[in-house]
Protein backbone atom coordinates (compact mmCIF):
# COMPACT_ATOMS: atom_id res chain seq x y z
CA UNK A 1 0.00 0.00 0.00
CA UNK A 2 1.69 3.45 -0.97
CA UNK A 3 2.14 6.50 1.55
CA UNK A 4 -0.80 8.61 -0.53
CA UNK A 5 -3.47 5.09 0.26
CA UNK A 6 -2.28 4.76 3.90
CA UNK A 7 -2.47 8.39 4.61
CA UNK A 8 -6.03 8.57 2.88
CA UNK A 9 -7.52 5.44 5.11
CA UNK A 10 -5.73 6.81 8.11
CA UNK A 11 -7.82 9.90 7.75
CA UNK A 12 -11.36 7.69 7.49
CA UNK A 13 -10.00 6.02 10.66
CA UNK A 14 -9.95 8.59 12.57
CA UNK A 15 -12.58 10.85 11.65
CA UNK A 16 -15.33 8.29 10.18
CA UNK A 17 -16.97 6.21 12.58
CA UNK A 18 -16.01 2.56 12.35
CA UNK A 19 -19.36 0.94 10.96
CA UNK A 20 -17.87 -1.02 8.28
CA UNK A 21 -14.83 -3.21 7.29
CA UNK A 22 -13.56 -2.51 4.08
CA UNK A 23 -10.90 -3.59 2.08
CA UNK A 24 -7.62 -2.05 2.05
CA UNK A 25 -7.80 -0.18 -1.28
CA UNK A 26 -9.02 3.43 -2.01
CA UNK A 27 -10.25 3.96 -5.39
CA UNK A 28 -10.48 7.26 -6.56
CA UNK A 29 -12.10 6.82 -10.16
CA UNK A 30 -14.18 3.96 -12.26
CA UNK A 31 -15.59 2.88 -15.48
CA UNK A 32 -17.42 0.38 -16.91
CA UNK A 33 -16.70 -2.45 -14.98
CA UNK A 34 -12.75 -1.18 -14.05
CA UNK A 35 -12.03 0.91 -10.71
CA UNK A 36 -8.69 2.64 -10.58
CA UNK A 37 -7.27 3.49 -6.98
CA UNK A 38 -5.21 6.26 -6.07
CA UNK A 39 -2.05 4.91 -7.38
CA UNK A 40 -3.36 4.29 -10.69
CA UNK A 41 -3.84 0.30 -10.50
CA UNK A 42 -7.06 -1.46 -12.19
CA UNK A 43 -9.04 -3.28 -10.39
CA UNK A 44 -12.15 -5.64 -11.85
CA UNK A 45 -14.79 -4.71 -9.60
CA UNK A 46 -16.87 -7.49 -8.69
CA UNK A 47 -19.12 -6.49 -6.02
CA UNK A 48 -20.92 -3.43 -7.93
CA UNK A 49 -21.71 -1.90 -4.89
CA UNK A 50 -23.78 -4.57 -3.69
CA UNK A 51 -25.63 -4.11 -7.10
CA UNK A 52 -26.23 -0.94 -6.83
CA UNK A 53 -24.03 -0.51 -10.05
CA UNK A 54 -25.92 -3.43 -12.75
CA UNK A 55 -25.09 -0.55 -15.19
CA UNK A 56 -21.48 -0.04 -14.33
CA UNK A 57 -19.62 2.63 -12.90
CA UNK A 58 -20.33 6.45 -14.86
CA UNK A 59 -22.73 4.73 -17.91
CA UNK A 60 -22.42 7.63 -20.12
CA UNK A 61 -26.43 7.73 -20.63
CA UNK A 62 -27.04 7.96 -16.79
CA UNK A 63 -24.07 10.69 -16.27
CA UNK A 64 -26.19 12.40 -19.15
CA UNK A 65 -28.93 12.16 -17.65
CA UNK A 66 -27.72 13.27 -14.07
CA UNK A 67 -25.81 16.57 -15.81
CA UNK A 68 -28.54 17.73 -17.95
CA UNK A 69 -31.20 17.62 -15.13
CA UNK A 70 -28.57 19.13 -12.47
CA UNK A 71 -28.70 22.09 -14.93
CA UNK A 72 -32.32 22.43 -14.27
CA UNK A 73 -33.43 22.17 -11.27
CA UNK A 74 -32.97 19.10 -8.36
CA UNK A 75 -35.16 19.32 -5.68
CA UNK A 76 -38.10 20.89 -4.70
CA UNK A 77 -39.57 18.50 -2.45
CA UNK A 78 -43.20 16.78 -2.65
CA UNK A 79 -44.71 20.62 -1.49
CA UNK A 80 -44.88 21.33 -5.38
CA UNK A 81 -44.85 18.88 -8.54
CA UNK A 82 -41.91 18.65 -11.00
CA UNK A 83 -41.52 17.54 -14.35
CA UNK A 84 -39.83 14.31 -13.92
CA UNK A 85 -41.23 12.19 -11.21
CA UNK A 86 -44.47 11.35 -13.26
CA UNK A 87 -42.99 10.05 -16.21
CA UNK A 88 -40.31 7.91 -14.21
CA UNK A 89 -42.95 6.78 -12.06
CA UNK A 90 -45.43 5.41 -15.35
CA UNK A 91 -42.08 3.47 -16.55
CA UNK A 92 -40.92 2.23 -13.34
CA UNK A 93 -44.79 1.22 -13.07
CA UNK A 94 -45.21 0.07 -16.28
CA UNK A 95 -41.67 -2.17 -16.18
CA UNK A 96 -43.04 -3.77 -13.03
CA UNK A 97 -46.35 -4.67 -13.97
CA UNK A 98 -47.56 -2.20 -10.89
CA UNK A 99 -50.15 0.34 -10.39
CA UNK A 100 -48.33 2.71 -8.63
CA UNK A 101 -45.03 3.33 -7.16
CA UNK A 102 -44.15 5.66 -4.13
CA UNK A 103 -40.00 6.97 -4.61
CA UNK A 104 -37.68 7.14 -1.64
CA UNK A 105 -34.33 7.60 -1.47
CA UNK A 106 -32.43 4.24 0.41
CA UNK A 107 -33.68 0.89 0.37
CA UNK A 108 -34.14 0.60 3.55
CA UNK A 109 -36.49 3.09 3.28
CA UNK A 110 -38.63 1.48 0.87
CA UNK A 111 -38.53 -1.50 3.05
CA UNK A 112 -39.63 0.85 6.16
CA UNK A 113 -42.45 2.58 4.04
CA UNK A 114 -43.52 -1.30 2.92
CA UNK A 115 -43.74 -2.16 6.52
CA UNK A 116 -46.01 0.79 7.07
CA UNK A 117 -48.34 0.29 4.15
CA UNK A 118 -48.96 -3.43 4.70
CA UNK A 119 -49.69 -2.70 8.52
CA UNK A 120 -52.17 0.25 7.20
CA UNK A 121 -53.89 -2.31 5.00
CA UNK A 122 -53.83 -4.98 7.66
CA UNK A 123 -55.82 -2.31 10.37
CA UNK A 124 -58.00 -0.46 8.02
CA UNK A 125 -58.66 -3.69 4.86
CA UNK A 126 -58.17 -6.81 6.87
CA UNK A 127 -59.77 -5.48 10.15
CA UNK A 128 -56.91 -6.64 13.03
CA UNK A 129 -57.01 -5.06 16.04
CA UNK A 130 -54.55 -1.92 16.38
CA UNK A 131 -51.26 -2.27 17.67
CA UNK A 132 -51.38 -5.80 16.71
CA UNK A 133 -50.62 -6.62 13.34
CA UNK A 134 -47.84 -9.02 12.76
CA UNK A 135 -45.25 -9.36 9.72
CA UNK A 136 -43.51 -12.67 8.99
CA UNK A 137 -39.80 -12.79 8.11
CA UNK A 138 -36.97 -15.14 7.69
CA UNK A 139 -33.68 -15.32 9.67
CA UNK A 140 -30.72 -14.67 8.26
CA UNK A 141 -32.42 -11.88 6.61
CA UNK A 142 -31.19 -8.54 5.39
CA UNK A 143 -33.90 -5.80 4.80
CA UNK A 144 -31.27 -2.85 6.14
CA UNK A 145 -30.30 -1.41 9.67
CA UNK A 146 -32.65 0.93 10.76
CA UNK A 147 -34.41 -0.22 13.63
CA UNK A 148 -37.60 -1.40 12.64
CA UNK A 149 -35.58 -3.03 9.84
CA UNK A 150 -32.90 -4.68 12.56
CA UNK A 151 -36.08 -5.73 14.40
CA UNK A 152 -36.92 -7.75 11.66
CA UNK A 153 -33.27 -9.66 11.73
CA UNK A 154 -32.00 -12.60 13.41
CA UNK A 155 -28.36 -11.47 12.98
CA UNK A 156 -26.81 -10.73 16.57
CA UNK A 157 -24.07 -8.14 14.79
CA UNK A 158 -27.20 -6.06 13.63
CA UNK A 159 -28.90 -6.12 16.91
CA UNK A 160 -26.29 -6.15 19.94
CA UNK A 161 -26.66 -3.14 21.88
CA UNK A 162 -29.30 -1.54 19.51
CA UNK A 163 -32.86 -2.56 21.71
CA UNK A 164 -35.69 -1.90 22.88
CA UNK A 165 -36.51 -3.18 19.38
CA UNK A 166 -39.79 -2.67 16.89
CA UNK A 167 -42.49 -5.37 17.86
CA UNK A 168 -44.63 -7.51 15.03
CA UNK A 169 -42.30 -9.49 13.77
CA UNK A 170 -42.42 -13.43 13.70
CA UNK A 171 -39.15 -15.10 12.28
CA UNK A 172 -39.06 -18.43 10.61
CA UNK A 173 -36.52 -20.06 8.98
CA UNK A 174 -36.15 -19.38 4.94
CA UNK A 175 -36.69 -21.98 2.26
CA UNK A 176 -39.68 -23.24 4.25
CA UNK A 177 -42.90 -22.73 2.90
CA UNK A 178 -44.77 -25.11 5.77
CA UNK A 179 -43.01 -23.01 8.71
CA UNK A 180 -44.36 -19.82 6.76
CA UNK A 181 -47.90 -21.33 6.81
CA UNK A 182 -47.59 -22.35 10.77
CA UNK A 183 -46.56 -18.56 11.22
CA UNK A 184 -49.61 -16.92 9.80
CA UNK A 185 -52.58 -15.94 12.75
CA UNK A 186 -55.65 -13.73 12.66
CA UNK A 187 -53.04 -11.00 13.19
CA UNK A 188 -50.72 -11.86 10.41
CA UNK A 189 -50.91 -8.92 7.76
CA UNK A 190 -47.84 -9.91 5.53
CA UNK A 191 -44.67 -12.55 4.45
CA UNK A 192 -41.60 -9.79 3.89
CA UNK A 193 -39.22 -12.18 1.95
CA UNK A 194 -36.24 -12.00 -0.03
CA UNK A 195 -36.26 -13.90 -3.48
CA UNK A 196 -32.36 -15.07 -2.57
CA UNK A 197 -31.03 -13.90 0.49
CA UNK A 198 -28.00 -12.13 -0.57
CA UNK A 199 -26.38 -10.75 2.78
CA UNK A 200 -26.95 -13.97 4.26
CA UNK A 201 -24.65 -15.38 2.10
CA UNK A 202 -26.44 -15.65 -1.70
CA UNK A 203 -28.91 -18.10 -0.05
CA UNK A 204 -31.02 -19.38 -3.01
CA UNK A 205 -34.77 -20.90 -2.00
CA UNK A 206 -35.70 -24.43 -2.88
CA UNK A 207 -37.33 -24.38 -6.43
CA UNK A 208 -41.10 -23.55 -6.37
CA UNK A 209 -40.64 -21.98 -2.53
CA UNK A 210 -42.11 -18.54 -3.88
CA UNK A 211 -45.09 -19.70 -5.67
CA UNK A 212 -45.53 -21.59 -2.93
CA UNK A 213 -45.65 -18.66 -0.40
CA UNK A 214 -47.82 -16.25 -3.03
CA UNK A 215 -50.48 -19.54 -2.37
CA UNK A 216 -50.21 -19.37 1.34
CA UNK A 217 -50.44 -15.48 1.42
CA UNK A 218 -53.74 -16.24 -0.58
CA UNK A 219 -55.63 -18.40 1.19
CA UNK A 220 -54.59 -16.85 4.47
CA UNK A 221 -55.21 -13.23 3.15
CA UNK A 222 -52.18 -11.95 3.72
CA UNK A 223 -49.87 -9.75 0.93
CA UNK A 224 -46.44 -10.65 -0.03
CA UNK A 225 -43.97 -8.51 -0.10
CA UNK A 226 -40.56 -8.86 -2.09
CA UNK A 227 -37.58 -7.20 -1.21
CA UNK A 228 -35.75 -7.18 -4.61
CA UNK A 229 -33.05 -4.22 -3.71
CA UNK A 230 -30.30 -6.44 -4.06
CA UNK A 231 -31.95 -9.17 -6.90
CA UNK A 232 -34.00 -6.65 -9.14
CA UNK A 233 -33.73 -4.91 -12.05
CA UNK A 234 -31.57 -7.73 -13.69
CA UNK A 235 -29.42 -9.28 -11.04
CA UNK A 236 -30.22 -12.54 -11.11
CA UNK A 237 -31.24 -13.53 -14.75
CA UNK A 238 -34.56 -11.58 -15.04
CA UNK A 239 -35.64 -8.17 -14.21
CA UNK A 240 -37.12 -9.48 -11.36
CA UNK A 241 -35.96 -12.21 -9.21
CA UNK A 242 -39.21 -13.48 -8.51
CA UNK A 243 -40.05 -14.10 -12.26
CA UNK A 244 -37.72 -17.23 -12.05
CA UNK A 245 -40.91 -19.05 -10.75
CA UNK A 246 -44.87 -18.54 -12.30
CA UNK A 247 -47.39 -17.37 -10.35
CA UNK A 248 -45.14 -15.94 -7.64
CA UNK A 249 -45.78 -12.03 -7.97
CA UNK A 250 -46.05 -10.01 -5.05
CA UNK A 251 -48.42 -7.74 -3.68
CA UNK A 252 -45.65 -5.54 -2.78
CA UNK A 253 -42.79 -4.95 -4.48
CA UNK A 254 -39.37 -3.13 -2.92
CA UNK A 255 -36.48 -1.78 -5.21
CA UNK A 256 -33.31 -0.24 -5.11
CA UNK A 257 -29.95 0.31 -5.67
CA UNK A 258 -29.47 -0.25 -9.78
CA UNK A 259 -32.52 2.55 -9.27
CA UNK A 260 -30.16 4.97 -8.95
CA UNK A 261 -27.68 3.71 -11.66
CA UNK A 262 -24.74 4.00 -9.47
CA UNK A 263 -25.03 7.65 -9.76
CA UNK A 264 -27.85 8.46 -6.99
CA UNK A 265 -30.05 6.94 -4.40
CA UNK A 266 -33.23 5.91 -5.49
CA UNK A 267 -35.87 3.34 -4.67
CA UNK A 268 -39.77 3.06 -4.48
CA UNK A 269 -41.86 0.58 -3.00
CA UNK A 270 -44.70 -0.28 -5.70
CA UNK A 271 -48.26 -1.80 -5.54
CA UNK A 272 -51.67 -1.89 -6.74
CA UNK A 273 -53.69 1.33 -6.46
CA UNK A 274 -56.16 -0.45 -3.88
CA UNK A 275 -52.91 -0.77 -1.86
CA UNK A 276 -50.80 2.34 -2.04
CA UNK A 277 -54.24 4.46 -2.38
CA UNK A 278 -54.38 3.59 1.34
CA UNK A 279 -52.26 6.40 1.82
CA UNK A 280 -53.19 9.94 3.17
CA UNK A 281 -51.49 13.17 2.62
CA UNK A 282 -49.25 13.32 6.00
CA UNK A 283 -49.12 9.24 6.15
CA UNK A 284 -45.82 8.88 4.90
CA UNK A 285 -43.28 11.18 3.01
CA UNK A 286 -39.62 11.89 2.20
CA UNK A 287 -38.16 15.89 1.65
CA UNK A 288 -35.86 13.87 -1.65
CA UNK A 289 -37.81 11.08 -2.65
CA UNK A 290 -39.17 11.64 -5.85
CA UNK A 291 -37.06 14.70 -6.56
CA UNK A 292 -36.32 15.42 -10.25
CA UNK A 293 -32.79 14.68 -9.89
CA UNK A 294 -33.81 11.23 -8.82
CA UNK A 295 -36.02 10.64 -11.35
CA UNK A 296 -33.97 11.76 -13.82
CA UNK A 297 -31.56 9.50 -12.79
CA UNK A 298 -33.92 6.43 -12.65
CA UNK A 299 -35.62 6.92 -15.82
CA UNK A 300 -32.22 6.38 -17.75
CA UNK A 301 -31.28 3.78 -15.11
CA UNK A 302 -34.62 1.52 -16.35
CA UNK A 303 -33.93 2.60 -19.75
CA UNK A 304 -30.42 1.34 -19.85
CA UNK A 305 -31.27 -1.65 -18.01
CA UNK A 306 -33.80 -2.59 -21.11
CA UNK A 307 -32.07 -1.02 -24.09
CA UNK A 308 -29.08 -2.94 -23.34
CA UNK A 309 -31.30 -6.26 -22.16
CA UNK A 310 -28.84 -6.53 -19.08
CA UNK A 311 -30.95 -9.27 -18.14
CA UNK A 312 -30.86 -11.69 -20.59
CA UNK A 313 -26.93 -11.15 -20.18
CA UNK A 314 -26.86 -11.65 -16.63
CA UNK A 315 -28.77 -15.01 -17.11
CA UNK A 316 -26.15 -15.73 -20.14
CA UNK A 317 -23.29 -15.02 -18.37
CA UNK A 318 -24.02 -15.93 -14.70
CA UNK A 319 -24.36 -19.32 -16.39
CA UNK A 320 -20.85 -19.57 -17.66
CA UNK A 321 -19.31 -17.85 -15.11
CA UNK A 322 -20.68 -21.03 -12.62
CA UNK A 323 -19.73 -23.41 -15.49
CA UNK A 324 -15.96 -21.58 -14.96
CA UNK A 325 -16.13 -21.61 -11.02
CA UNK A 326 -16.82 -25.18 -10.52
CA UNK A 327 -14.68 -26.48 -13.33
CA UNK A 328 -11.55 -25.09 -10.56
CA UNK A 329 -12.75 -27.80 -8.53
CA UNK A 330 -11.04 -26.90 -5.32
CA UNK A 331 -11.17 -28.68 -2.10
CA UNK A 332 -11.13 -25.50 0.11
CA UNK A 333 -14.94 -24.33 -1.52
CA UNK A 334 -18.06 -26.04 0.05
CA UNK A 335 -20.20 -24.64 -2.98
CA UNK A 336 -20.91 -22.58 -5.29
CA UNK A 337 -24.64 -20.91 -5.45
CA UNK A 338 -26.20 -18.28 -7.55
CA UNK A 339 -28.69 -17.33 -10.07
CA UNK A 340 -27.57 -14.87 -12.98
CA UNK A 341 -24.75 -12.53 -12.11
CA UNK A 342 -25.37 -13.23 -8.27
CA UNK A 343 -23.24 -15.98 -6.87
CA UNK A 344 -21.77 -17.19 -3.65
CA UNK A 345 -18.90 -18.97 -3.20
CA UNK A 346 -18.40 -20.87 0.36
CA UNK A 347 -15.46 -21.65 2.04
CA UNK A 348 -15.35 -24.82 4.06
CA UNK A 349 -14.51 -23.30 7.70
CA UNK A 350 -11.54 -25.27 7.71
CA UNK A 351 -9.81 -23.37 5.05
CA UNK A 352 -9.90 -20.07 6.98
CA UNK A 353 -12.29 -16.94 6.69
CA UNK A 354 -13.74 -15.85 3.34
CA UNK A 355 -11.95 -11.93 3.86
CA UNK A 356 -8.64 -13.75 3.30
CA UNK A 357 -9.52 -15.22 0.23
CA UNK A 358 -10.94 -11.93 -0.90
CA UNK A 359 -7.85 -10.25 -0.10
CA UNK A 360 -5.57 -12.49 -2.19
CA UNK A 361 -8.13 -11.23 -5.23
CA UNK A 362 -7.77 -7.67 -4.25
CA UNK A 363 -4.19 -8.22 -4.76
CA UNK A 364 -4.40 -9.76 -8.00
CA UNK A 365 -6.88 -6.55 -9.40
CA UNK A 366 -9.94 -8.23 -8.38
CA UNK A 367 -12.84 -6.52 -5.96
CA UNK A 368 -14.73 -9.31 -4.35
CA UNK A 369 -16.32 -8.64 -0.45
CA UNK A 370 -17.12 -11.22 1.99
CA UNK A 371 -20.54 -12.29 3.87
CA UNK A 372 -21.18 -14.50 6.58
CA UNK A 373 -17.96 -14.74 7.13
CA UNK A 374 -17.56 -17.68 4.82
CA UNK A 375 -18.84 -16.54 1.65
CA UNK A 376 -17.39 -14.35 -1.25
CA UNK A 377 -20.11 -12.68 -3.00
CA UNK A 378 -19.39 -12.13 -6.52
CA UNK A 379 -21.62 -9.81 -8.54
CA UNK A 380 -20.01 -7.83 -11.61
CA UNK A 381 -21.63 -5.01 -13.46
CA UNK A 382 -23.84 -6.46 -15.68
CA UNK A 383 -22.24 -4.98 -18.66
CA UNK A 384 -19.13 -7.23 -18.40
CA UNK A 385 -18.07 -9.46 -21.28
CA UNK A 386 -17.03 -13.07 -21.11
CA UNK A 387 -13.73 -12.21 -21.85
CA UNK A 388 -13.58 -10.68 -18.64
CA UNK A 389 -15.35 -13.28 -16.68
CA UNK A 390 -12.77 -15.42 -17.84
CA UNK A 391 -9.80 -13.66 -16.67
CA UNK A 392 -11.78 -13.09 -13.22
CA UNK A 393 -12.38 -16.47 -12.98
CA UNK A 394 -8.33 -17.26 -13.71
CA UNK A 395 -7.34 -15.06 -10.52
CA UNK A 396 -9.97 -17.15 -8.38
CA UNK A 397 -8.30 -20.23 -9.35
CA UNK A 398 -5.05 -18.84 -8.62
CA UNK A 399 -6.13 -17.99 -4.95
CA UNK A 400 -8.24 -21.13 -4.22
Amino acid sequence: MSAIQSRIIAQCDSYSARNYHPLPIVIAEGKGVWVWDTDGRRYLDCLSAYSALNQGHRHPRIIAALTEQAGRVTLTSRAFHNDRMGPFLEKLCRVAGMDMALPMNTGVEAVETAVKLVRKWGYTVKGVHDGRAEIIVCSNNFHGRTTTAISASSEPAYRDGFGPFTPGFVKVPFGDADAIRAAVTPDTVAVLIEPIQGEGGIVIPPDGYLAEVRRICDEAQVLLALDEIQTGLGRTGHLFCYQHEAEAAPDVLIVGKALGGGVYPVSAVLASRDLLGLFQPGDHGSTFGGNPLAAAVGEAALDVILDEALADRSRTLGDHLMRQLRAINSTQVAEIRGRGLFVGVEIRPEAGPARHYCERLMDLGVLVKETREQVIRIAPPLVITTEEIDWMVAQFRAVL
